[in-house]
């Protein structure tokens, strides 16, 4: 009787609507206002009392026979407070799914401010990021630049070159700090309403560097010709959508103590230099990087294409974003680029060099990655493009054989650190480029024509396409990562404790 009770209750309970309005509060933004019926609220009310005198153990009484008012007495403000989050919740999601709002996260509630009120119905509201609506371009025929590129002897020596600083030494030197140096320093920093410092902090003299925590545009011309126990100091504007939440859109007074001062030494091309890449001599070397050179070209030439791709959508497609998702965006970009650099099989040093130029990346980056997300998934849409477990287990296989690790040791690691999904994506991404390609307009170029028109829009840093690099060059445009996964829900239902012990 009791089961078909609460059937009937709930059944009653769900004719009871709520009154909702929805109005835009902004870019990707929704605002939702909500009024709880009072009779839904005692109707709640009514089932949470029957679902705790049926297990609520109370010395005196058998179960299910204790009074209401002592349960109100020893329980209702426990009661209470688990009615209203269940109300929250209830009805945001039903306001949500009623009205088909896209929404990019849950609904960022704050139970605490709002109250059940002893009368009267239930009011509240709040807002929701949802996804952008946009017109996708003509997809047939897109213009694409090839580039014709080859495997240049001055593209050879200068590989033999990186090697040898790849596996130089930094030794302390007597003379002013020159660009590409080392120095060890002192870093303070202070914000208007927090200081912070660390001793023997190694930074990298160059134009866009880090000094500890925070980037700084023209680095080097803060400390070229400064020496050891020198200070330098320095202000810089961190910007709204800086990863660093501490440090987010705040001015910081940058302090400097000059310490070693560093330069590189390569190293000497002898036995054991060579000894290290497996090849016998000089010849022999440049014959190898020749030879990994021209495998590498292909994917080099493929993503100039992919370049190409991307400005023509992003130059067709406008849409505004919320700030917010722009400031998560930056954070989440850091760890999937890493993610790609060690895929390419970029060294560890120069991994941390490129991650240092991407903190730095300005806003319009972030918003152009993000824009590029949203212009893909649609294009998924349309096209219905789905990511196979074949697929994924292909990637995951090239990502161990990089990292040196077993396969099924790599996945498990990869669905720890949220990794997993990024990869889904990023194969969905280039299954939709491939889409793309099928049917582009494709023109072959020389490869300082194509490097021009790819700078034109800002959604790579300063590298572009170069003629016949010898090492793959790294892709510094990366698309978002779903906003979905970056909003916590703050309102969930709590599940009502089943048996409660009360002494009189």
């Amino acid at each position: 009787m009791a089961k078909k009770a609460d059937k009937a209750n709930e059944e009653k309970q769900a004719e009871i609507k709520n009154i909702v309005t929805v109005e835009d509060s902004g870019p990707c933004k929704k605002k939702i206002s909500i009024e709880v019926p009072r009779e839904k609220i005692q109707e709640t009310l009514s089932k949470q009392y029957s679902q705790l005198r049926r297990d609520a153990e109370i010395p005196g009484f058998r179960k299910g026979r204790a009074p209401q008012r002592l349960l109100e007495k020893r329980f209702g403000k426990d009661v209470l407070e688990q009615t209203k989050l269940t109300l929250l919740a209830e009805a945001s999601e039903e306001a949500i799914k009623d009205n088909e709002i896209d929404s990019l996260g849950e609904p960022d509630i704050n139970h605490a401010d709002i109250v059940l009120p002893e009368e009267g119905a239930m009011k509240f509201e709040f807002e929701v990021e949802v996804r952008p609506t946009f017109k996708l371009p003509e997809l047939e025929g897109i213009p694409v630049d090839k580039p014709k590129m080859e495997v240049s002897d001055d593209a050879v020596e200068a590989e033999v070159g990186e090697l040898q600083k790849r596996l130089g030494t930094w030794k302390p030197k007597d003379g002013p700090v020159k660009e590409d140096d080392q120095v060890i320093a002192d870093v303070t920093l202070k914000t208007d309403d927090d200081e912070d410092s660390k001793n023997n902090v190694e930074i990298a003299v160059r134009d866009r560097g880090f000094a500890w925590k925070v980037p700084i545009e023209g680095l080097v011309k803060v400390l070229k010709g400064a020496k050891s126990g020198d200070t330098k100091k320095t202000t810089v504007e961190i910007p709204e959508t800086f990863f660093d939440e501490a440090y987010r859109g705040k001015k910081v007074d940058v302090e400097i103590k000059v310490g070693d001062v560093k330069e590189l030494i390569a190293a000497e091309m002898n036995d054991d230099f060579f000894e290290k890449f497996g090849v016998k001599d000089l010849d022999d070397l440049k014959d190898a990087i020749r030879q990994r050179s021209q495998q590498q070209l292909e994917g080099q030439v493929r993503q100039a294409m992919q370049a190409a791709v991307h400005k023509y959508l992003l130059d067709k497609v406008d849409f505004d974003l919320p700030a917010s998702v722009v400031a998560d965006q930056s954070q989440q970009l850091l760890q999937r680029q890493y993610m790609k650099l060690l895929q390419q099989g970029t060294q560890a040093a120069e991994v941390v060099e490129q991650l240092d130029e991407l903190k730095a990346s300005s806003e319009e980056q972030a918003k152009n990655q993000l824009k590029s997300f949203f212009i893909i998934d649609e294009i998924a849409r349309k096209f219905e493009i789905q990511t196979s477990d074949e697929e994924v287990n292909g990637y995951i296989a090239q990502m161990a054989m990089y990292k040196q690790m077993r396969p099924e040791k790599m996945r498990e690691q990869m669905s720890k650190d949220g990794s997993l999904s990024q990869a889904v994506l990023e194969i969905r991404e280039q299954k939709c480029i491939d889409k793309l390609l099928e049917s582009a307009k494709i023109t072959e170029v020389e490869p300082e024509k194509a490097a021009k028109k790819t700078a034109t829009k800002k959604t790579t840093t300063k590298k572009t396409v170069k003629k016949a690099t010898a090492k793959p060059a790294a892709k510094k445009t990366e698309k978002a990562e779903k906003a979905t996964s970056s909003k916590k829900k703050t309102v969930s239902k709590k599940k009502t404790t089943s048996k409660k012990k009360s002494s009189d």
